[in-house]
C-alpha cells in the first residue's frame, strides 16, 4: 500500500474525508464506542495509525475543563529543601495523573507575580506555593482565587486569613533547639533568623523566646538578630552578635545554609566552633553532614512529607471533596535532629 503523506497534523477532518464517512463516527471508532462496527473501527484506526495521528488534548481538555496540571512555585530549586519537597509534591501528582509546571522565584515579587500570572494564562488547575523572603505583597494570589484556581501554600506561607496551608511547627522545633543548647551549658544564646515579616521567622522567635520562658530565663531582644539571610546578611548578624556586651556562645540559624555561612565566618574570627560558638540550626539538610563543621542539631521539617500533603490538600479540592472557601491547614510536628560532632 502506497504510504499517504499528511502535511502538518493529521485530524479526524481528514480521516472521515478520506473514508467517507462522518466526523463522529471517526471519533466514536478512535474511542471503541459500541455503536460502530468492528470493520469501521478497524478502518479509522488503520488509517489514524498512517497518518500518525494523535489525540488533541487540548481540545479533550477543554471539554472537560480541566488540564490536569499543577502550577508549582517555590523560591529556589537548588536548595535541598525544596528539592526534596518537589520531589513529594511530583510523585503524589504523577500518581494521580497530574502534570507539573515549575516556576522559581529566586525569592523576587516580581518575578514571582510574573510566574503566577503565566501559569493562569497556561490554564493550571491548582497552585502549590512557596513564597519568597521577599514577597509582601499577596494581589497576585488573590487573582488566583478570583478565578477559581484553587492554591496550597507550604512551609513560607504568607501571613494571610483563609488560605489552604501545610507548614512544620517551628514554634516547637525551636523550642527543642533552645532546650538543646541550655542542656548543653549555653546561657547566652543568639538567634539569626530571617526577614520580619516572614511568618516562619515570626514562629522562630515565638519559640526562642518561649523555651526561655520555660527555664525561667530572661528575654534579651538585642540577641535576636533579623537577616536577608544571604552570606553578606549572616556575616554582619555574626559581626553584630559577636560584639555584645554578654558573651554569645551558641546561635541559632535560620536554616542549614546560614549556619554553614556564619561556621565561615567564625572561622575567620579564629573561634574554634563548639567549643567558643556552638551552632543549631534548621531543615536537618543532608549536605550538612558533609561538612566539616555541621550544626551540633537541626529541626527537621520533613520537606518530602510537606510537599506530599500539600498535594493531596490540593487534589482534595480539585475533586470537589471540600469547597474551595473551606479553608484547611495542617501544621506537622517538627523534630531535633542531633548530630555527632566531628573529631
Amino acid at each position: 500500500m502506497k504510504k499517504v503523506v499528511s502535511s502538518g497534523q493529521p485530524t479526524i477532518k481528514e480521516i472521515a474525508k478520506r473514508l467517507n464517512i462522518s466526523v463522529s463516527t471517526v471519533s466514536r471508532a478512535l474511542h471503541d464506542h459500541h455503536s460502530i462496527g468492528l470493520r469501521t473501527k478497524a478502518r479509522v484506526k488503520a488509517l489514524a495509525a498512517e497518518l500518525n495521528y494523535e489525540r488533541n488534548q487540548t481540545a479533550i481538555y477543554f471539554q472537560q475543563g480541566k488540564t490536569f496540571t499543577i502550577g508549582i512555585l517555590l523560591p529556589e530549586l537548588s536548595e535541598a529543601f525544596f528539592a526534596s519537597a518537589i520531589s513529594g509534591i511530583e510523585d503524589t501528582a504523577y500518581s494521580n495523573n497530574y502534570t507539573v509546571l515549575l516556576g522559581q522565584s529566586h525569592d523576587d515579587e516580581a518575578r514571582e507575580k510574573q510566574i503566577i500570572q503565566s501559569m493562569k494564562q497556561h490554564r493550571v488547575d491548582g497552585c502549590i506555593v512557596s513564597i519568597g523572603k521577599n514577597t509582601s505583597n499577596y494581589d497576585h494570589f488573590e487573582m488566583l482565587r478570583q478565578a477559581r484556581i484553587p492554591v496550597v501554600f507550604f512551609d513560607r506561607i504568607p501571613d494571610l486569613p483563609n488560605i489552604h496551608a501545610v507548614s512544620c511547627n517551628l514554634e516547637s522545633g525551636t523550642i527543642q533547639a533552645v532546650d538543646f543548647l541550655l542542656k548543653k551549658g549555653h546561657r547566652v544564646i543568639g538567634m539569626i533568623n530571617g526577614p520580619e515579616t516572614m511568618v516562619a521567622s515570626k514562629e522562630r522567635a515565638a519559640g526562642y523566646i518561649k523555651a526561655l520562658q520555660q527555664h525561667r530565663l530572661k528575654y534579651d531582644p538585642n540577641l535576636i538578630v533579623n537577616s536577608d539571610l544571604t552570606a553578606t546578611g549572616t556575616g554582619q548578624a555574626m559581626d553584630y552578635l559577636l560584639s555584645l556586651k554578654r558573651k554569645v556562645t551558641a546561635i541559632v540559624t535560620f536554616n542549614d545554609y546560614v549556619a554553614m555561612d556564619a561556621v565561615q565566618y567564625a572561622l575567620k574570627k579564629q573561634l574554634v566552633i563548639n567549643k567558643d560558638i556552638t551552632f543549631v540550626s534548621y531543615a536537618n539538610t543532608p549536605v550538612s553532614g558533609y561538612t566539616a563543621f555541621p550544626p551540633a542539631a537541626s529541626v527537621e521539617q520533613f520537606p518530602y512529607e510537606q510537599g506530599q500533603t500539600a498535594t493531596n490538600m490540593l487534589l482534595s479540592l480539585l475533586r470537589g471533596e471540600h469547597a474551595l472557601n473551606d479553608y484547611q491547614s495542617k501544621v506537622m510536628a517538627s523534630r531535633l535532629v542531633i548530630h555527632e560532632e566531628k573529631k
